[in-house]
C-alpha cells in the first residue's frame, strides 16, 4: 500500500477508532497489517542486572524495535523512515521525578544516535523537557550547544493558551516553534492519579499548568492533549523505556515497586503503546496482589483517547510484534 493510498484508507477509518493519529503523516510501516496498529517490543535478559542498565544492550534494543517497526534491516534506513535530514528533531523525555523515575539516559542516547544515523545534523537534535534542574536530577547534563542540545522549556511558553478540554494550557515554544519532528521518549510507570504515565501523559511536560489537567484522573484531558495539532502532526515515533517500570505508587521513584522488565517498545500509535503498557503494568500488579488498573478504571484516559479515534485500545486491533 503506498503512502497516499494508506492516508486515504486511514481517513476512512477514523470513526472506527483507528487512524486519526496517522493523519499527521506517520510513515507506512512494513510490518503493519491493514487496520491494525503495530507495537514492537524487544526484551533482552542482559538489558539490566541489579536494576542497572547495560547501555550497549539498550542501544541494540532501541535499534531493533525501530528496524522492526520500519520494516528495514539497517538502522540507518529505519531511522530515516521517521526523521529527515532537514528536520529539527525534538526528543521529548520525562525527567520530572529524577533518577529511577525518568527516561533513562542510555535509551535517550540511543535515540540521539539513531537520528544521527538518519542524517540529522547534531545541531538539529534537541533533547528536552520542562526545566534544567529536573533534567540534571534525572542524570542528564544540560548542553546548550554546539552540537546536540539538551535544553528545557524553562518557562518559555506560548503567550496565548491552547484549550485542552477545560484546561487552558500555554504550549512550549520548543514544541510549537522550534521542532519540526517529535520523538516521544517516554517511560512506563504507574501514576497515582491517572493510573499510567507513558506516551500520552509524557506531554504533560509540554504545557505550563499540568496540575490543571489532573482532575478526574486526567480524563479527558490526556486525550484532548494528544489530539492537539502540534503533538499529533509532529510526532513521528514513540520509543517507550520499559526497562525498569514502576508498578505502583508512581510517578515518583519507588524502588520497592520497580522491577526488571528488560524491555523497549516502539510504535506510532500513542494509544496502542499506552494500552500495551497498561497490560504490562497490570501483569506485574497481579503478581504482587495489586488490583488491575484497567478493570478498576484507573486508566480510563486510554479508553477515552481510543473512543476519540486517536488510536486503538483493543488487543484484537493491535499487532504486538517481537524484535
Amino acid at each position: 500500500m503506498s503512502g497516499i493510498r494508506r492516508r486515504d484508507f486511514l481517513g476512512g477509518t477514523v470513526a472506527a477508532g483507528v487512524g486519526a493519529w496517522a493523519l499527521g503523516g506517520r510513515p507506512l510501516m512494513a510490518e503493519e497489517p491493514k487496520g491494525k496498529s503495530v507495537v514492537v517490543k524487544a526484551t533482552r535478559d542482559n538489558a539490566t542486572a541489579a536494576k542497572k542498565i547495560d547501555a550497549a544492550v539498550a542501544k541494540e534494543m532501541v535499534n531493533a524495535v525501530v528496524c522492526k517497526l520500519a520494516g528495514k534491516a539497517k538502522p540507518e534506513e529505519a531511522w530515516a523512515q521517521f526523521v529527515k535530514k532537514d528536520d529539527v528533531v525534538g526528543i521529548k523525555i520525562n525527567c520530572l521525578f529524577a533518577i529511577g523515575a525518568s527516561t533513562h539516559p542510555e535509551v535517550t542516547s540511543a535515540i540521539v544516535e539513531g537520528c544521527k544515523m538518519a542524517g540529522v545534523p547534531d545541531d538539529k537534535i534537541i533533547v528536552w523537557d520542562r526545566a534544567d534542574k529536573e533534567m540534571e536530577k534525572a542524570g542528564y547534563t544540560v548542553v546548550k550547544g554546539p552540537g546536540v542540545r539538551y535544553i528545557n522549556v524553562n518557562g518559555d511558553w506560548e503567550e496565548e493558551p491552547t484549550a485542552i478540554h477545560t484546561c487552558q494550557g500555554k504550549l512550549a515554544k520548543l514544541l510549537t516553534q522550534q521542532c519540526t519532528a517529535i520523538i516521544n521518549a517516554c517511560i512506563l510507570k504507574h501514576h497515582v492519579i491517572t493510573g499510567i504515565t507513558n506516551a500520552m501523559k509524557n506531554h504533560y511536560g509540554s504545557f505550563h499548568n499540568p496540575n490543571a489537567a489532573h482532575p478526574n484522573g486526567g480524563d479527558p484531558f490526556i486525550a484532548h492533549l494528544t489530539a492537539l495539532k502540534p503533538i499529533r502532526e509532529k510526532t513521528r515515533l514513540i520509543v517507550c523505556d520499559a526497562l525498569l517500570p514502576i508498578a505502583d505508587k508512581g510517578p515518583q521513584a519507588r524502588p520497592e515497586f520497580t522491577w526488571e522488565h528488560k524491555s523497549i517498545m516502539a510504535a506510532t500509535d500513542p494509544v496502542a503503546i499506552d494500552y500495551v503498557g497498561l497490560k504490562i503494568l497490570d501483569e506485574q500488579r497481579a503478581k504482587i496482589n495489586l488490583p488491575s488498573l484497567e478493570t478498576t478504571g484507573k486508566a480510563k484516559c486510554i479508553m477515552t483517547a481510543a473512543q476519540m479515534g486517536l488510536g486503538v485500545a483493543d488487543m484484537g486491533k493491535i499487532d504486538l510484534v517481537t524484535a
